[in-house]
């Protein structure tokens, strides 16, 4: 019996039941052109600071949607589509982008930063993004998609990272069923180094492509690439973040922290400013108590749940996820968890990213092959064998919920591996021929037109209303009460929250847990 089939075995109905679950899902405000809204973040929405679930990303113009916890596929994709109800009311003549790519985009520098108040959290906010800004570009930021989080109870800190290596192990696989980005349009790499096509005046692709989003244009840093960060303990983890969040970087050095204007470049000049800087397609997670730094956290009481980081939005969904991916993702994940998990290596970590980067440029090739163990394996045979090793969990998943959609996400999966022209990237490059001139512009938008259509004439209940709106009040209400509170000036604010003691353990403390890493 191999360890999956024996931690399945023992494994309650009740903790399956016990899953939990949220979706954040990012989406950049577009004007009736298919061009980049440069307007504020609407104030019928609320406060972006303290609105439960409407807030903005990076930009101004990149909203991000969250749902709240769920025990259920299905309530949780309801909550999310009701926030979608109320914030297409809000935008009137705008519209959000229903593709991970962004529309067309303004000069770099004329990209809008997220903006949260006065009060010295909101100016922290604004701060980090003014150093992403300098470190990585605008456009890079304006790439949007959808995190997944998730839970299972009696999960301990070693087998949640045991989870969070096979994830990473195994993510070619979701990039291949669930990448849809394989186009872009030509603004986002003007100027820029690129491997990419291009396929009409306008548009740049991988003709077999699945995922731009998650390849070397996505969200990817050289100055990160140094970082050997391990996930075979939570010490070491924290040990890895630690001293990136601590040890000054030359680089962000030079660009300073204040600028000769007297305006703030980045809140710090080490290799991350925060831990929200490390890139990753999945990141262990706890839910922070007001002004504790997620490291902290993370240290005082361990993992809460995982946040996988990797899906992007799907453009033929009108809340970019359907509960059939959904519910691919549980199958997946508990795979992870019950699934043999050795140690990772230096050297695995770094054919993982060639992997990654493969998988996201040529995943669709027939013939394309990842790194296994030092051998070339055929990106589909192995997806195969992830997808036959699900089986008896997808069954077990059915048994516990009296239904059939777990099997039946399992064998759509299973199509998806034999029929690539099947695939979300696919499909998004056949529409584009089949009625778009090959233009990604034109085909994105035209999804997204008929997305907030759809969205507009579902029911939406006078209840539904005078909830969304109370919350957006309750919302303004206590952006002003953070801003009242406020005492220190921002300099005295920003050094004390960058400072190592705010992470949780001495840097005396980190060098053994580095050593070991």
């Amino acid at each position: 019996m191999s360890k999956l089939q024996q931690a399945l075995s023992t494994l309650a109905p009740a903790r399956l039941q016990g899953i939990r679950r949220g979706i954040e899902k990012e989406s950049l405000r577009a004007t009736t052109t298919g061009a980049l809204a440069m307007t504020p973040h609407p104030r019928a929405l609320g406060s972006a600071l303290t609105h439960p679930n409407i807030t903005t990303d990076y930009s101004e113009s990149q909203l991000e949607l969250i749902t709240g916890v769920h025990a259920s596929v299905e309530q949780c994709l309801e909550e999310l589509t009701q926030v979608h109800q109320f914030a297409y009311r809000a935008l009137e003549d705008e519209m959000m982008w229903v593709g991970s790519m962004p529309c067309l985009l303004p000069a770099d520098e004329t990209i809008p930063i997220g903006h949260y108040g006065a009060s010295n959290v909101a100016r922290a906010k604004s701060v980090y993004r003014m150093g992403l800004a300098h470190r990585y570009g605008r456009r890079m930021q304006t790439i949007s998609g959808i995190h997944y989080n998730w839970s299972l109870p009696g999960v301990s800190d070693a087998d949640y990272f045991a989870l969070i290596r096979n994830f990473r192990r195994h993510a070619f696989l979701l990039l291949y069923l669930f990448g849809a980005s394989p186009a872009a349009c030509s603004t986002f790499v003007s100027g820029r180094k690129h491997e990419l096509q291009t396929l009409s005046p306008r548009t740049v692709y991988m003709p077999y492509g699945t995922s731009l989003r998650m390849g070397r244009l996505g969200y990817q840093s050289e100055a990160q690439s140094s970082l050997a960060v391990s996930y075979n303990s939570l010490d070491g983890y924290a040990a890895s973040l630690h001293e990136a969040l601590t040890r000054p970087y030359p680089a962000y050095e030079r660009i300073g922290i204040v600028n000769p204007g007297g305006e703030y470049n980045q809140l710090a000049t080490s290799l991350l400013q925060i831990e929200n800087e490390f890139y990753g397609t999945i990141r262990p997670k706890r839910v922070i108590r007001p002004g504790e730094r997620p490291l902290h956290a993370l240290r005082e009481r361990g993992v809460e749940y995982v946040e996988v980081r990797l899906m992007d939005l799907d453009p033929f969904v009108p809340i970019g996820i359907k509960a059939q991916t959904i519910r691919f993702l549980d199958i997946f994940l508990l795979h992870c968890l019950l699934a043999e998990s050795a140690e990772d290596t230096p050297q695995e970590i770094a054919a993982l990213g060639r992997n990654q980067h493969r998988t996201a440029a040529f995943g669709r090739d027939p013939s394309v092959q990842l790194e296994r163990g030092g051998r070339e394996v055929k990106l589909t045979q192995w997806g195969a064998e992830i997808v036959a090793e699900c089986a008896p969990i997808a069954a077990l998943l059915d048994e516990v919920h009296q239904t059939s959609d777990y099997g039946d996400a399992l064998r759509s999966a299973q199509a998806l591996l034999q029929n690539p022209e099947m695939l979300p990237s696919a499909r998004v490059l056949s529409a584009m021929a089949r009625d778009h001139d090959n233009s990604f512009a034109a085909f994105t938008l035209t999804q997204s037109e008929q997305t907030k259509a759809k969205l507009l004439k579902l029911p939406y209940t006078g209840g539904l209303q005078a909830r969304m709106e109370a919350a957006v009040r309750q919302s303004l209400a206590d952006q002003a009460a953070v801003e009242a509170a406020d005492s220190l000036p921002f300099e005295q604010y920003r050094q004390q929250y960058i400072s190592p003691e705010r992470l949780g353990l001495t840097q005396a403390a980190v060098a053994p847990a580095l050593a070991a890493v």
